[in-house]
C-alpha cells in the first residue's frame, strides 16, 4: 500500500492556517490523522497486502505508413459484402419463417443455379442427388439439409432463419440467412467453406472454419445492419486452437530496433 499525501505541517506560526484562525481542536484532529495514516502504511507490509505488478511497458502508439499516399476511392475487388436477394417462388404464410419449409428454400436455390447442382461435371451433383431422401425434412437419412435454427437476428421482434447445406461430393457447407421482409423471403447472408463450429451469439452468426496453419483457426462474424438491410461481415480473425510451440532463442539479438522513417536515398 503506498502512503499518500500527508496533511502538509504548517508553517505559519502556530495556531494558524494562512490567515484563517484555526477552531479549538483542529490541531488535535490533524495529529490524529496523521498517525493512522502511518498505521496504514506500516500495516500493508504484512501478508495479504498490496504488491507491485511490476514495470509496465511502454505504449507505442501506431505508426502511419506512406502518409503522402492518395487514399482509395473504390474498392479494387468486389467481394459482395452486401448480399441479399429475394428468393423467387418460396411463400412465407403469414409472413412465419417458421411456416416455410426448409426443403423448399433449398430445392428453390438449386432450381435457381442448374449450373451448380444439375448434371455430371457439376460441382454440387451429389447434394442433387440427395435431395430425393428430404421427403421427411432435413437431416433424415442422407437429405444434405441441415436442421434449421430460428434466431431474431434483425431486431424487428420476429424469428430470422439459419440453414446449412452440405454441398457434395466436396467437404464444403453452405450456411443462409433468412428473413421476412414485405410478405418476402429474403436471403441476408451467404457462406460456403468447411466448417469447424457455427454459433449464434446476440445478433450475429459466427462461423470458424480450420487454417492450413497448424494449431489456428479462421473465425468469421456476420452481424445484421439495419443501413444496409444485411448480415455484413464485421469480424475477420485468424485465432490460435492448438498449443503454444516453445520459440527456438535468437541466435543474434539485434543491435537497435529497425526504425519506420522512410529510408534516406542512398542514390
Amino acid at each position: 500500500m503506498r502512503l499518500g499525501h500527508l496533511p502538509a505541517l504548517a508553517e505559519n506560526p502556530p495556531g494558524t492556517v494562512g490567515s484563517r484562525r484555526r477552531r479549538p481542536g483542529e490541531v488535535a484532529r490533524r495529529v490524529a490523522v496523521v498517525a493512522l495514516l502511518l498505521s496504514a502504511a506500516v500495516g500493508c507490509g504484512d501478508a495479504g497486502g498490496l504488491e507491485g505488478a511490476g514495470a509496465t511497458p511502454t505504449a507505442v502508439g501506431p505508426a502511419r505508413l506512406w502518409p503522402e499516399m492518395t487514399p482509395a476511392s473504390s474498392p479494387a475487388f468486389e467481394i459482395g459484402e452486401v448480399n441479399t436477394e429475394v428468393v423467387k417462388g418460396v411463400k412465407v404464410p403469414g409472413d412465419d419463417i417458421r411456416r416455410v419449409d426448409p426443403v423448399g428454400i433449398v430445392r428453390a436455390e438449386i432450381a435457381a443455379s442448374p449450373g451448380e447442382y444439375d448434371g455430371d461435371e457439376a460441382p454440387y451433383r451429389d447434394t442433387n442427388r440427395r435431395m430425393a431422401d428430404c421427403g421427411k425434412g432435413p437431416e433424415q437419412g442422407r437429405c444434405p439439409v441441415l436442421r434449421p435454427y430460428y434466431r431474431d437476428l434483425t431486431g424487428d421482434g420476429r424469428d430470422d432463419l439459419t440453414l446449412g447445406l452440405r454441398l457434395l461430393p466436396g467437404k464444403t457447407t453452405a450456411v443462409r440467412v433468412y428473413t421476412v421482409e414485405q410478405h418476402r423471403l429474403v436471403q441476408v447472408m451467404a457462406w460456403e467453406d468447411a466448417l469447424s463450429g457455427v454459433e449464434l451469439a446476440g445478433r450475429s452468426l459466427v462461423i470458424r472454419s480450420p487454417s492450413e496453419v497448424a494449431g489456428y483457426e479462421y473465425r468469421l462474424q456476420w452481424t445484421w445492419d439495419r443501413d444496409q438491410r444485411a448480415m455484413l461481415l464485421t469480424q475477420d480473425e485468424m485465432l490460435r486452437t492448438g498449443p503454444r510451440q516453445q520459440s527456438r532463442p535468437p541466435s543474434a539479438a539485434p543491435s537497435a530496433s529497425p526504425s519506420l522513417s522512410p529510408s534516406a536515398s542512398t542514390g
